[in-house]
């Protein structure tokens, strides 16, 4: 039976084509794929099989170095802000009750331990003076009653003991109302003037308990005051020593220990590193942040930082790791994410390699993977190598 020959060619053409689908087939399952599949789909980028040649013109564009360590600080660093220590922070309240009088001192004044911060008009004092000039006026008293029985010939030696104990009962009660006195910080020289004046002085003097600076101040002259009811009339701060509070990953809560050395930067000193100590870790986590709060003790002698100041903390949270190491130029991100870097073996024939990079410190790139020290590598002009490579060819 015969064909026409336009019939055969067709024939022909389906059997190659079948063929054709036959070795795909075969192919793809030998490599674990379905017909049809991309060969490289699923398969990661290779920027080792990336070479050049450069010119010497080139060559001066960029900088071989041999790969090197370099000695990185494993560091967390954090935002918190800066505050008051309020372990050297103190509210001064009187003792007693009373109506201010006079403030002596201003808001942010320095001040020594001991000095008078404000004076109040005490009715507990004034009932103590009370007491005072009355027990001085019976010490007198009973003082000239005795000199007199003494001075008396032929008195009965009952009134001379009577005279006797009431002096000494005199006396007794004005050392009582002297010490009474004296709780409320009058000096000897003070009570000895209220009993010859004979007057009272109502004036309660409150002293600072620290040296310091005032760092609040609500004193008006006329304002009730009262023990331990809020606001204070002062509060004196020592500011040599500041607080910094930051809140940090609770994951990153086993990292952190009492005693780790801390450096901080505010924006006021961009040039300025404040050292310190992490004094605190709390306990309570919080619930919607996940965020524990890390306390610091920041050395402050010159009263720079101010609460509420913003600062960028960094903590060194183990002991600096000697790596494999190249500078920061030598290194480039490629779009897909991975991290390459430029070899070469005579400084003339230079190929891409893929790395693993971990810390940065200095310019220094710390390389985990891909490179050994001793290795040629571009250390300057990555970049350029990448764009050379991206280039489209010239004609």
């Amino acid at each position: 039976m015969k064909f026409p020959v336009h019939f055969k060619k067709g024939i022909a053409v389906v059997l190659v084509a079948a063929a054709v689908i036959i070795i795909a087939t075969g192919l793809a399952r030998s490599h674990g794929q379905s017909p049809g599949a991309d060969p490289d789909a699923g398969a990661g980028p290779n920027h080792s099989d990336a070479a050049l040649d450069l010119t010497p013109n080139q060559l001066n564009t960029i900088k071989i170095v041999p790969v090197g360590t370099y000695l990185f600080p494993v560091e967390k660093e954090a935002v918190g802000s800066i505050d008051f220590d309020e372990d050297l922070s103190v509210q001064v309240f009187p003792d007693y009750q009373g109506t201010i009088l006079e403030t002596l001192v201003q808001l942010g004044a320095e001040v020594q331990k001991d000095q008078p911060l404000y004076t109040i008009k005490s009715p507990d004092l004034i009932q103590a003076e009370s007491t005072l000039i009355g027990a001085a006026a019976v010490y007198d008293l009973t003082n000239k009653e005795l000199l007199r029985v003494q001075g008396l010939g032929g008195v009965a030696e009952r009134e001379r003991e009577q005279a006797t104990s009431d002096q000494q009962a005199a006396d007794g009660a004005l050392k009582a109302a002297r010490d009474a006195v004296r709780v409320f910080g009058k000096t000897g020289a003070e009570i000895n003037q209220i009993i010859a004046s004979r007057k009272i002085d109502p004036a309660l003097v409150v002293r600072s308990p620290i040296h310091g600076q005032i760092t609040a101040r609500n004193a008006q002259p006329g304002f009730l005051v009262q023990p331990g009811n809020l606001p204070a009339p002062y509060s004196v701060a020592d500011v040599t020593i500041k607080w910094m509070l930051a809140e940090v990953m609770e994951s990153d809560i086993p990292l952190f220990h009492l005693g780790q050395p801390v450096q901080v930067k505010v924006v006021s000193y961009p040039d300025r590193v404040f050292s310190g100590r992490v004094t605190k870790i709390y306990e309570t986590v919080d619930p919607n942040t996940h965020r524990v709060t890390i306390r610091s003790e920041i050395a402050d002698p010159k009263n720079e930082l101010h609460p509420g100041m913003l600062a960028n903390f960094v903590i060194r949270v183990q002991a600096p790791a000697q790596s494999t190491a190249l500078p920061a130029n030598g290194v480039v991100r490629e779009s897909d994410g991975t991290m390459t870097a430029w070899m070469t073996n005579d400084r003339h024939h230079f190929v891409q390699r893929t790395i693993k990079t971990g810390l940065r410190k200095d310019n220094q790139v710390q390389i985990l993977d891909g490179l050994q020290p001793g290795e040629l590598a571009v250390a300057d002009g990555a970049v350029f190598l990448d764009n050379m490579l991206e280039a489209p060819p010239s004609d």
